[in-house]
């Protein structure tokens, strides 16, 4: 079966700045991708050549068979994007902005009202149909842009930090809402900065810094790969273990006042070390896509 999306060596350059740097991946029809990265990796960049927003300085976009370049139009009429930021209509009511949206896509006026309806329902808007944007709560707002994004009923939903800056209580019930259009096989291209979103919703996903992709992979297959199953992170290291680490050959990452190590599954590791040096701090659990996503990226602030 032919990948919805095929990005073969794509580069974008702004003057002297190369924001994506070669990269090249698929998508399957039906698939929930991640594109992951800390801030300036080049995500947004790539996010926004996807879907015709951002013209590419060299490579190959086609989307559903179909070359970005040439079949644009084609290609946005299959589509829905939701953007990081808020580009709804603060004078129209909610009902109002996916009426409005749906004319852009030449639906016809009985038909948008029943998909209006079914947006509303689906996410859970429907008893403030007639509320001014401004009126809604943040998590009301992002649930209204994907309803919106949705209005032409895409065979592909793109998602740009769909949940940025939602409380717990409302980023769950977005992703609620996603896990339902997954199920129904939607094609769906997402970033976000919240490794549990993309652990919780991705099939597959990349990670990108200085515009490259460093790993393409399931959640749980980066996690056996880069981390192991299991992490030990001690407080107040000294330098007895340290020595051990080194003489052992363990992978860790040493933050001087705590030490992260990534023990592999079936080795006695766990037990010389809650022996021998958990005198102070010692926690161990489950290594995560976020302890991936550190050890590829780095822990140093972005601007």
């Amino acid at each position: 079966m032919q990948p919805i999306i095929e990005v073969q060596h794509l580069f974008k350059k702004f003057q002297d700045v190369t924001a994506v740097d070669g990269i090249s991946f698929t998508v399957g029809s039906g698939e929930f991708f991640g594109l992951l990265g800390p801030n300036g990796a080049g995500k947004t960049t790539t996010i926004r050549m996807l879907y015709g927003f951002s013209p590419p300085t060299r490579g190959i976009i086609r989307v559903f068979g179909m070359e970005i370049s040439r079949d644009w139009r084609k290609i946005k009429a299959r589509i829905g994007v939701c953007q990081q930021d808020n580009t709804l209509d603060p004078d129209l009511t909610v009902e109002q902005n996916l009426m409005v949206f749906a004319g852009y896509f030449s639906i016809p006026s009985k038909e948008a009202v029943s998909r209006t309806r079914e947006l509303l329902e689906f996410f859970a808007l429907s008893n403030r149909r007639n509320a001014k944007v401004m009126d809604l709560s943040g998590g009301m707002i992002r649930r209204l842009i994907l309803a919106r994004s949705l209005i032409n009923r895409p065979d592909l939903l793109i998602l740009d930090e769909p949940t940025t800056g939602l409380d717990p209580q409302s980023r769950h019930q977005v992703w609620d809402r996603l896990e339902k259009l997954r199920a129904s096989g939607l094609s769906i291209v997402l970033t976000t900065h919240y490794m549990e979103e993309a652990s919780r919703l991705c099939d597959r996903l990349v990670i990108v810094d200085g515009g490259k992709i460093l790993v393409d992979g399931s959640p749980v297959d980066l996690i056996e790969r880069h981390v192991g199953r299991h992490v030990i992170e001690i407080g107040g290291p000294d330098q007895a273990l340290r020595d051990f680490l080194k003489a052992q050959q363990v992978p860790h990452d040493d933050l001087g006042q705590r030490i992260i190590l990534y023990t592999p599954d079936g080795n006695d590791l766990s037990a010389a070390v809650r022996a021998n040096f958990c005198h102070e701090q010692c926690t161990f659990r489950n290594g995560t896509l976020e302890d991936v996503f550190l050890r590829l990226t780095g822990r140093e602030l972005r601007d």
